[in-house]
């Protein structure tokens, strides 16, 4: 595995790309009591699992009948919504944001336009000008379209964006978008993860700004 400062070494970047849950916060306690409890409520056994980092729509799509997806889509986004207890930023991630221009970095989440909402106001990290969520594309994580998306919104081509994520259906959307790619340790160990460099979380990074706007990754860990 190729740590940042090895991997982009010799490359500069015009905007970062972040997924938000399991790279910049932690809701995967909040995550799994919601969707256990739409399961029980479901006739799902207690063996059920989700696959983090994919939207719900389609998780949902995949476990109900089509007639059934509008009503449970729209019972597990009200059991989310009410559900903040233990969401918390990860470490590294406000100073990271914070140290970014505010037109060269977007979140890119599968979390609806509210629960997004929701999971930014109970960690207090802020949200950047553009935040790409689930209500604003047509196809989620893997499909490339989120990270073009964003790409776009941002107004620099996905080929001079990286990819910042914790989960394969988000490293596959990246790279399927043209955009580099760094793993992040959240819901996925490291050696689960297929990316063009690899850290333990996004404290072990740390962003110049360059004198004409673009981006240089560096490591913060030896």
């Amino acid at each position: 595995m190729l740590s940042p400062g090895l991997a982009f070494a010799d490359r500069t970047f015009d905007a970062i790309l972040f997924d938000m849950d399991g790279t910049l916060i932690s809701s995967i306690e909040a995550v799994d009591r919601s969707w256990a409890l739409w399961a029980r409520e479901h006739g799902f056994g207690e063996d059920f699992r989700i696959a983090h980092g994919t939207p719900a729509r389609s998780l949902v799509e995949r476990l109900v009948a089509p007639e059934q997806v509008e009503a449970a889509l729209a019972r597990v986004t009200e059991i989310e919504l009410s559900d903040t207890d233990g969401v918390r930023v990860l470490p590294g991630a406000a100073e990271l944001l914070a140290s970014l221009p505010r037109d060269r970095h977007a979140i890119v989440t599968s979390c609806t336009r509210d629960l997004a909402a929701v999971r930014i106001a109970a960690t207090g990290i802020g949200a950047p000008e553009v935040v790409v969520t689930a209500d604003d594309i047509t196809r989620g994580k893997p499909d490339p379209e989120p990270f073009r998306r964003g790409a776009e919104l941002l107004g620099f081509a996905p080929e001079r964006c990286l990819v910042v994520e914790d989960a394969p259906a988000g490293l596959a959307s990246g790279r399927a978008a043209g955009c580099a790619t760094l793993a992040v340790a959240g819901t996925h160990t490291l050696d689960e993860l297929d990316a063009d460099a690899h850290a333990s979380g996004v404290d072990a990074v740390a962003v110049q700004v360059n004198a004409d706007g673009s981006l240089t990754l560096v490591d913060r860990r030896p």
